[in-house]
């Protein structure tokens, strides 16, 4: 059995485990965007942090500004794109995709 110390910050009560995952979930929904809209995110920010999910070495405060920082640049895509998928990609999806323009 495993025991996970909580932070001794008051309401900073996520595990660097789930900062992890969160990071992966983040990066597969910019991936997941990039192969349905067929646009690129622009990452720049992001990868001169020099962190990815693999890193579990990385301390958590690297992980949440890299999640952070990577979900900045996500909103500022989907806030730029007009929201129309691809036409290869039209009616592909498993679900509706609503991005407002």
């Amino acid at each position: 059995m495993i025991l996970i110390r909580e932070s001794s910050v008051k309401g900073d009560r996520v595990q660097k485990e789930e900062l992890i995952h969160l990071h992966m979930l983040m990066v597969t929904v910019k991936k997941y965007y990039e192969t349905v809209t067929g646009d690129a995110v622009s990452t720049n920010k992001y990868d001169s942090l020099l962190i990815s999910p693999v890193h579990i070495h990385k301390n958590k405060n690297s992980h949440k500004e890299a999640l952070l920082t990577l979900a900045d640049e996500i909103v500022e895509r989907l806030h730029s794109h007009s929201g129309q998928l691809s036409p290869e990609y039209q009616g592909k999806t498993s679900f509706p995709i609503a991005v407002k323009p």
